[in-house]
Order: C-alpha cells, then sequence, then structure tokens
C-alpha cells in the first residue's frame, strides 16, 4: 500500500532521543527514507536509537554532528524533503543552571535549521516546541492564541526559536509549522520527566515516591500519539506557517497522577517532596490544558491511548529497564 511517507527523504534531527526515536520508527514503518541526526560523541553512541530493532538500524543513515554546527547542519538537511526539528536541551531545572547551554542550542540549533532548509528549498519543516512555552494558565482550554510566558530559561529558549520560525515564514515564506505537543510520556523517556521518575521508584520498591510540587496540573499524551501527530500535522498544508497544539484535552495533578500510577501497578509507596525538586515560586507552571481543536480539524489526529493504558505500558518497559534509571539520584 502506497502511503504519503512512502520514498520521501526525511531528516529528523534530535533522532537519538526520546520522541525523536519514536518518530524515526514510525517513519521506517511508513516507507520514508530516514536520515537521524545524532549528537556525535566519541563513544559511538545513538542514545535511544540504540535500542530500536537492530534490523531497523539497516534502514537509516545516522548522521553525527552537532546542531549548533551551521555547516553540518546543511550537510544534513542537503537532499533531504522534509524535515522535524526535534533536537533541543529539554531539562528544565538544568536551564536554571546552565542558560547559556540553553540559549546556543534551542535558540542558535533552530537558526541552523531554519537557514538550511531556506538554502536547500526544503518542501516542509515542522519545527518542535512545548507547551511550557504557555506558561501557567492564563485561560483554559489553551488554544494557540493563548500569551507566551517565558517562566524558565528553558521555556524562554523555546519560545525564542519559535519566533525564528514564525520569522522565517513571513519574511522568507519558508514552509514551517511549529507543533506545540503537551506532556509527552512513554518507553524511553528519561527521570527528568515526573511519570519515569514515579515509575522507577516505585519499580525499585522505594519506600517513598520523592517529587517537585504535586499540585501542578498536566495534560499528558503517551508518545505514540503524538509522533502520529507530529505526521499528520506534516500532511496538512492548511498548518503551514501556523502553530498547531498536541494534546488529549484532559489534565491531572501530579498528586493524583502518582495514586492512579500506583492504583493500576500494584505498586504502593508515601509521596514525599523534596524541596530541591520544586521550581522557584515565579518559574512553576502550575496548569496545562490543551486545546487541540487545530489538530482535529486541520489534520484529523486525536489521540487514540488512554492515559491508564499508556501508563502500563511505560510501567512494562521501565520495569524491564531499570538499568538506564537511578531513581536514588535526584538529577537536574
Amino acid at each position: 500500500m502506497t502511503t504519503f511517507w512512502n520514498g520521501k527523504k526525511v531528516l529528523v534531527t534530535g533522532a537519538d532521543g526520546f520522541i525523536g526515536s519514536h518518530m524515526v520508527e514510525a517513519l521506517l514503518k511508513e516507507g520514508a527514507r530516514v536520515r537521524a541526526f545524532v549528537f556525535y560523541n566519541s563513544f559511538g553512541h545513538w542514545g535511544w536509537l540504540d535500542e530500536i530493532d537492530r534490523s531497523a538500524l539497516r534502514d537509516i543513515e545516522v548522521f553525527p554532528g552537532d546542531i549548533r554546527d551551521g555547516r553540518l547542519v546543511a550537510e544534513a538537511v542537503k537532499g533531504r524533503e522534509i524535515v522535524f526539528h526535534l533536537c533541543s536541551l529539554i531539562a528544565i531545572p538544568y536551564s536554571y543552571r546552565a542558560p547559556e547551554s540553553y540559549v546556543q542550542t534551542n535558540i542558535g540549533g533552530a537558526l541552523n535549521v531554519l537557514n538550511a532548509c531556506r538554502n536547500e528549498g526544503i518542501g516542509r519543516l515542522v519545527h518542535t516546541s512545548t507547551s511550557e512555552v504557555y506558561g501557567t494558565a492564563r485561560y483554559v482550554p489553551i488554544d494557540e492564541q493563548h500569551p507566551l510566558q517565558g517562566q524558565s530559561p528553558y521555556s524562554a529558549s523555546k519560545i525564542g526559536a519559535d519566533m525564528l520560525a514564525e520569522s522565517f515564514s513571513r519574511a522568507f515564506g519558508l514552509p514551517v509549522t511549529t507543533v506545540r505537543p503537551f506532556n509527552t510520556y512513554g518507553p524511553r523517556q528519561s527521570a527528568r520527566a515526573v511519570i519515569p521518575t514515579i515509575l522507577s521508584q516505585l519499580h525499585r520498591r522505594e519506600k517513598t515516591i520523592k517529587l517537585g510540587a504535586v499540585s501542578p496540573t498536566r495534560d499528558f499524551n503517551f508518545v505514540a500519539d503524538t509522533v502520529a501527530g507530529f505526521l499528520a500535522v506534516a500532511r496538512s498544508e492548511k498548518a503551514v506557517g501556523h502553530v498547531v497544539n498536541l494534546g488529549s484535552g484532559k489534565d491531572i495533578s501530579i498528586g493524583d497522577l502518582a495514586e492512579t500510577i500506583m492504583r493500576i501497578t500494584g505498586l504502593r509507596a508515601d509521596i514525599v517532596c523534596e524541596s530541591e525538586r520544586l521550581r522557584p515560586a515565579q518559574s512553576e507552571v502550575n496548569r496545562l490544558l490543551c486545546d487541540a481543536t487545530r489538530a482535529r480539524e486541520w489534520a484529523s489526529w486525536e489521540p487514540r491511548h488512554s492515559l491508564e493504558d499508556g501508563l502500563l505500558e511505560t510501567s512494562q518497559w521501565i520495569g524491564d529497564n531499570l538499568r538506564h534509571f537511578k531513581p536514588d539520584l535526584y538529577h537536574v
């Protein structure tokens, strides 16, 4: 069966990351010819791509590099038809300590991708944003017209990258769409995110679950749904030049999330709030709840996994892969 993606020459930056590795797998299943931009290291590690089916690796062109190197980015973009730009520094706590790194990677890296796509005449660029750019909701559900609020250096860097993408659309006619996924979770996510943080501690049979603030609410989405949203939006001509949210339209507090995870897994522990895990008071994002009307109407996308189904699959993966986690330590 011929699909839109069959034979398409696609570049995925951040292909070694959580969402990026799932994106590569999904594109391969659709018949795309994938070039995977991964962060160069002298160990020859390809991040989460090292964990996918070994036979699939034969069909991927792995391109090690650094998103901050404009010449290398241009080389990676050359000959591609569609680019998914997912490469970013994402850990919010670390952005308080190293904001310059976030500017260089998230803003400078995005500029390199935008310039390369413009010079190459790319048919479509899908730029990855984040719901964090909205900050604490001023109204719910949050649509794409919601004000942007830089409540952390991370979110500020993503706002900067988003505005560059918008400017390249307006000034140069670059066919770019900015996708704003709300909180994605699933297999291969690091413990920098709350769901793996909870599950890794539970699977280690810890007596307590150490968390930060438990009152904020988030709109959680299983990674397969988020990836399907990216692919659907990339096919939508109406989305060109626009921002498109991806989310479920349902939110849950972190405390209730932890209770839900304990209920469905049968693993229990006491919840402890640690001050070192708290964001600065004015930096905490208290509520995120998505309005995904554009994704539904422009790209015929809706999430298919319930929270409980996604959590069970994620729990099983974390239980089988505890070697990737250090739940007794807090890493910014």
